[in-house]
């Protein structure tokens, strides 16, 4: 029988450890879903500035004993655009949603909500990024569901749509309500 070198066998080996890697992979409940390393924990610090004309939001309200979801959002994000009669929606049904307006410019912060409606039921500016680095932002839109205590229950990347709201947010909401 031919002896096989290692060099040989190499390919099949890293064949091998791609396939096993994949399977892996593949085993994730929802694939498309980003891990987040704040479900559980309490939320951290709010530290923002002022938005213009808006009320803002700080520690004590993510710790008012209610619900409440935290938006993160730009007005040069297309995808915040297209999720924002959704965060409308919500808002009219009587979710709090706190906006944090990030990495943008003032003028056309406003110039936005003036635009599309404020669902917001406070915002503050994160024109340097570093509240959401703490929060562990991917990038906007991104919007974490917060119970009543402060916890973060769900982190979710991307832009609210209605099947969002139906199949993800909708038991994030229900299960933060039962903390």
């Amino acid at each position: 029988m031919a002896k096989v070198s290692p060099i040989m066998a190499l390919p099949i080996l890293v064949f091998g450890a791609f396939v096993g890697l994949a399977y892996v992979g593949m085993q994730r409940d929802d694939p498309e879903a980003l891990p987040s390393a704040r479900a559980g924990q309490p939320a951290p610090p709010v530290v923002l500035a002022p938005f213009p004309g808006i009320a803002g939001f700080d520690d004590a309200t993510l710790r008012d004993g209610e619900v409440k979801l935290v938006n993160f959002w730009a007005s040069w994000c297309a995808p915040c655009r297209v999720e924002h009669p959704n965060l409308d929606a919500l808002s009219k049904e009587g979710l709090a949603i706190y906006g944090v307006n990030y990495k943008d410019q003032e003028a056309t912060a406003v110039g936005f909500l003036e635009e599309l409606g404020n669902p917001y039921a406070g915002v503050g500016t994160d024109a340097q990024g570093r509240m959401a680095l703490d929060w562990g932002l991917y990038g906007v839109p991104e919007t974490y569901v917060v119970d009543g205590e402060g916890t973060i229950i769900l982190r979710f990347a991307g832009p609210i749509t209605q099947r969002v709201i139906d199949n993800t947010l909708r038991p994030a909401i229900e299960a933060a309500a039962q903390n």
